[in-house]
């Protein structure tokens, strides 16, 4: 590897393959019922433990921990929402959002996964919220849940969500590693220093609660245990040899109906095909982030840009700013970063994530367009990332 960087090239598969073959035992995850293919599994009702004491949930969570960093990288948690009444419920409501929808716009669109193969909500957490609150509040009423969230992010963390609903006859998605740097591009991952490939996973837990039981051939998760372990996963995943490694050794594990499923993100997954006749295979799909991640003030950036925009396009006209002088100045002034968003009307063009302010301002500056319309673009940008 280049000093400092993961380039995908650099890759070594061996040293991946290596890590591919660890085990999990009891002994790795002892509050588990059963390990199933390295996968531990919890049953806390059935363990007894009901997270009503500080001790009973530390100990829980350091073990939850542990396996998402140092063991197998996933774990799934039986019965982690009890009311499965509620899950109907929360299903129904889905569901209705998902024909609204598509009477709209014809659906939304997907990351890794053919388009038509399934539906997507995304916010179902706050869409959930505004149609059916009492159904939100059973459905979030979950100590376990809380836990599992915890366990890697600590307290004040911000929970997301976005619905799957995968057909029958729907395809696999492409195995990937997930947000943030799993929503890069590859040149843009091997811009980021190797140790931020390494604190990425940290910022960020994935989750799922199964709608529907659902069978290996309903196809539920792939997942490859350990893969999270590989520094340099994120410069890895595209190449085609260790995609070939994770479609011959991924594993998929059968889930019931309020069943939950936590990973690390930098875990090699993917949806699975789902082979079924009869079974429409829903998922709310879980995306946590650490309280961390925010900057110390809140700052308008879009009068910023406007500000500066026709000065700074009058110097860059003039040849009085370098390349890497621009990209300075923009990288002070525009978000540089297109997350968080609304993806319902603003998603991913040609790539994983929108266009960022940052390339919105590098763009109009070097097209040597009129203030006015690039004030145009801004507020269109804007308005679109508003939930």
């Amino acid at each position: 590897m280049n000093a400092g960087f993961y380039l995908e090239a650099q890759c070594k598969l061996d040293d991946f393959t290596s890590l591919l073959s660890q085990t999990t035992t009891l002994s790795d995850a002892p509050n588990a019922i059963s390990i199933d293919s390295n996968i531990p599994v919890y049953d806390l009702i059935a363990s007894g433990n009901d997270l009503s004491t500080v001790a009973a949930r530390s100990m829980i969570m350091a073990e939850w921990a542990n396996i998402l960093q140092h063991g197998a990288g996933v774990f799934v948690i039986k019965r982690a929402v009890t009311d499965v009444d509620c899950i109907d419920d929360a299903t129904t409501a889905f569901k209705n959002i998902i024909k609204q929808e598509n009477e709209a716009n014809g659906g939304g669109a997907d990351h890794f996964a053919a388009a038509g193969s399934n539906d997507r909500i995304w916010n179902s957490l706050q869409k959930l919220c505004l149609t059916a609150p009492q159904t939100h509040i059973r459905y979030f009423a979950s100590p376990a849940i809380d836990a599992a969230c915890e366990s890697w992010l600590g307290p004040s963390y911000q929970l997301t969500a976005q619905v799957n609903l995968v057909h029958p006859g729907g395809q696999a998605q492409q195995p990937h590693r997930d947000y943030h740097l799993g929503f890069q591009t590859a040149d843009t991952c091997a811009q980021y220093p190797a140790h931020v490939h390494e604190l990425s996973p940290l910022m960020t837990l994935q989750g799922g609660i199964a709608h529907c039981d659902m069978s290996i051939e309903s196809g539920p998760t792939k997942l490859l245990p350990f893969s999270q372990q590989y520094r340099p996963g994120y410069a890895a995943w595209r190449r085609d040899d260790f995609k070939a490694v994770f479609e011959n050794k991924f594993v998929q594990l059968p889930l019931n109906k309020g069943d939950a499923i936590f990973f690390n993100p930098a875990l090699f997954h993917a949806a699975g095909s789902n082979h079924t006749s009869d079974v429409h295979r829903m998922v709310n799909l879980l995306q946590i982030s650490s309280a961390f991640g925010r900057a110390l003030e809140n700052i308008d950036r879009v009068s910023m840009c406007k500000t500066v925009f026709k000065p700074l396009s009058e110097a860059w006209q003039s040849s009085s700013l370098t390349e890497a002088q621009l990209h300075a100045v923009v990288a002070s002034t525009a978000e540089g970063y297109p997350f968080p968003t609304n993806l319902d009307l603003d998603p991913p063009i040609g790539g994983l994530a929108p266009k960022s302010q940052l390339t919105l301002l590098i763009e109009s500056v070097k097209a040597s367009i009129e203030p006015h319309e690039f004030d145009r673009l801004l507020n269109e940008q804007s308005s679109r990332r508003v939930a």
